[in-house]
């Protein structure tokens, strides 16, 4: 028994709104870097806290959230968690210090983190296997318009009100989304399965873990972590500084990179009937490592548009594929298998960022771009190899485990029904 995607369409505009809210703010330090290191006195590679700041924390608690969303509801969860980004907001335009601004940042991201990740887990529940990565693909369009609308209006705002404005214009979205849902979203808590055992979070992060493929797909999502997101953050301070753009234009010139995920949304379902998934997946990682090489080298700023572009598209042609797989690694506990997903994803970028951070002050954004760029590419060659699974999926088994809202049938075995085998 599922529920029709009809049925869904309300509560899925609610969680797309979310969604978009979180993303936003995760980006939204991004076309700041340079700003935060002049108002604060430090450098760009110590104001990068703020973003691997936010990373790191949203990376920790998905360990958190997930479990709790397979135990109370997904949807309950992402509108808690969606009110609760407010106070982080706030922290950050009132923040006196740098210091003060990175735990805000963390804070803002421990309360993102159970917000895209869940709500991909709730589609999982919905959404049989068969018509589930274009559903998602559609919810990416939702994210990356908030990355897009994150990175650019976080520029316009220091140019214009001030960066401090920005932050206050982010927490009165968070408090409008969180509304929102606290007065139409409506969701029973699971109820567990007629003679099941209590499981606690460390048994169902164990039977996620517990599947050879599902460790294959959480490497991978880090890897692509380090390398695509850190090369994205650092890309509005690489052009402020080699080509001397504003701030805000900077940040306009990242947009592109969304625009490409955008342009992606639209045409999976195109690219779905004529490529398989993990074809998509290669040659769009390649595509997105070969773009960020050729940015970083660009010899004038006027290159920098198109390679954003194809960065963004090949980038979310990877990042899909994984995404979709990784709603199907333990479908008996699918919230604690995406909020692994999403952890091994920020955890990823925690570490990339920290890395690009010590290597920017030491050589350029240009090395870094171009090095980070090369790492993904290397990532898109051997994604397949390690994706590959020895036969396709068992539709039938797939769809059997897409489950109901109010249902969690405990800790079952589904060895041989993960999405790949």
């Amino acid at each position: 028994m599922t529920d029709s995607t009809s049925d869904s369409q309300r509560p899925l505009q609610l969680l797309s709104l979310a969604a978009f809210a979180s993303m936003a703010s995760m980006r939204w330090c991004d076309a700041l870097l340079p700003v935060l290191a002049g108002e604060f006195g430090g450098t760009t590679g110590q104001a990068s806290a703020t973003v691997y700041g936010f990373a790191i924390a949203y990376g920790v608690m998905q360990l958190v959230y997930g479990p709790i969303g397979d135990r109370l509801g997904k949807g309950a969860v992402v509108a808690f968690c969606t009110a609760a980004c407010t106070v982080g907001a706030l922290a950050s335009a009132i923040a006196p210090s740098l210091g003060w601004l990175v735990v805000a940042r963390a804070l803002s991201g421990a309360t993102a983190a159970g917000i895209v990740p869940l709500t991909m887990a709730w589609i999982g529940d919905r959404v049989p296997w068969d018509q589930r990565q274009p559903v998602l693909a559609r919810l990416l369009g939702a994210t990356v318009t908030g990355m897009i609308a994150g990175q650019w209006l976080s520029g316009v705002f220091a140019d214009t009100l001030g960066w401090r404005a920005g932050f206050l214009a982010l927490a009165l979205l968070f408090v409008v989304a969180g509304v929102a849902m606290r007065l139409s979203f409506r969701e029973a808590p699971p109820r567990p399965a007629q003679g099941t055992v209590p499981v606690t979070s460390l048994q169902r992060m164990g039977e996620v873990l517990a599947s050879p493929q599902a460790r294959r797909i959480l490497f991978i999502t880090a890897l692509e972590g380090a390398f695509a997101t850190t090369a994205l953050a650092f890309a509005p301070s690489h052009l402020h500084a080699r080509f001397g753009v504003a701030v805000s234009t900077a940040g306009a010139i990242g947009v592109l990179y969304g625009a490409g995920g955008l342009l992606y949304s639209r045409a999976a379902p195109w690219m779905l009937a004529h490529r398989r998934p993990l074809t998509l997946a290669r040659v769009g990682g390649l595509m997105a490592g070969g773009a960020w090489v050729l940015f970083a080298l660009a010899p004038a700023v006027g290159w920098t548009l198109p390679l954003c572009l194809l960065a963004g598209l090949g980038f979310y042609m990877i990042h899909n594929t994984l995404q979709t797989q990784a709603t199907q690694m333990a479908p008996t506990q699918r919230g604690t298998g995406v909020a692994l997903f999403a952890s091994a994803l920020f955890m990823g970028q925690s570490v990339g960022m920290s890395l690009a951070s010590w290597l920017v002050d030491r050589t350029s954004t240009t090395s870094v771009l171009a090095g980070y760029g090369l790492g993904l590419a290397a990532v898109a060659a051997g994604v397949g190899l390690a994706l590959a699974a020895p036969r396709g999926l068992d539709q039938a088994a797939a769809d059997a485990q897409v489950v109901p809202a109010g249902e969690n049938a405990g800790l079952r075995n589904t060895k041989g029904h993960d999405g790949f085998r």
